[in-house]
């Protein structure tokens, strides 16, 4: 079905309602990005793609320009594909036509933010796309109240993405059982099959590279064990604060042994060492 897939960049007010409404859907949020805003980016360097099955819009990428200093990158804002068409690629081929008009409009790289426990998330930006993150705020975003974040502190990855040249993946240097062992956190399954920190194995921070296991499937995990995902959510700001304070940085993400297995994990190798 993806074959037929159209992504191009949105700029009329008609268009921009569209996606408008899409993220209201996604986010389920009465108060979506409004048009102007969008209307405003796009023409003042921003950029707003939205991917299209039968003319129908499925999904959206929406950033603007950011400036850290010294250089001007493209701060990506929000990503977000219609329910009905999840797990097919769309926010992966959304990513990439974004590089790709990144690279037309001269920015150096792509920044944005996710929920570091937000495996799928991890999984895409970092394990697929090949994106690196050595910054962690708190509470990114104060409190939010949409179903995905309603609870819970707003903790945030703000990641990187070179637009101008491929992203070069190192050659793993552990074997998946050592990713397992090397991780900070350590953990057991609970009576109702979610995975609980056990505890904090701070060896690892003498090594090159080590792994974090996050729950992968937190969302779940908040529906049935609010207080469980919350655990998750402090130990593990703890853990990646202290990774980045010591020259850490995510460089890769793997789900591990298989996809339904009750951790995934982020890899996480010293700066200086890195090819």
């Amino acid at each position: 079905m993806t074959e037929a897939l159209t992504i191009r960049s949105l700029t009329t007010t008609a268009e921009l309602e569209d996606v408008r409404a899409l993220e209201s859907r996604v986010w389920g949020e009465e108060e979506a990005t409004p048009v102007h805003q969008t209307l405003t980016a796009v023409k003042n360097g921003g950029l707003v793609l939205g991917a299209f099955l039968d003319e129908k819009l499925i999904g959206f990428q929406y950033s603007f320009p950011g400036f850290d200093g010294n250089c001007v990158y493209l701060c990506s804002h929000i990503l977000a594909v219609d329910p009905a068409y999840r797990s097919m690629g769309i926010g992966a081929k959304l990513k990439h036509a974004q590089r790709q008009e990144s690279k037309k409009k001269g920015y150096s790289y792509i920044s944005w933010t996710y929920d570091p426990l937000e495996s799928a998330n991890g999984y895409l930006n970092i394990g697929k796309l090949g994106a690196v993150c050595s910054t962690y705020i708190e509470n990114c975003y104060g409190d939010m109240n949409d179903p995905l974040n309603a609870d819970l502190p707003s903790d945030r990855f703000v990641v990187e993405w070179a637009s101008l040249e491929d992203t070069k993946r190192a050659q793993p240097l552990y074997t998946p059982d050592q990713i397992m062992d090397a991780s900070l956190t350590q953990w057991t399954l609970t009576d109702k099959g979610f995975p609980s920190v056990t505890d904090i194995d701070e060896r690892w921070l003498d090594h090159d590279i080590v792994s974090v296991a996050i729950p992968s499937a937190f969302q779940q995990m908040k529906e049935v064990s609010p207080s469980l995902a919350l655990d998750w959510r402090m130990r593990t700001r703890r853990v990646f604060q202290t990774c980045f304070a010591k020259g850490f940085q995510v460089t890769d993400f793997i789900k591990y042994p298989e996809s339904s297995a009750p951790v995934h994990f982020y890899i996480l190798t010293k700066k200086e060492v890195q090819k």
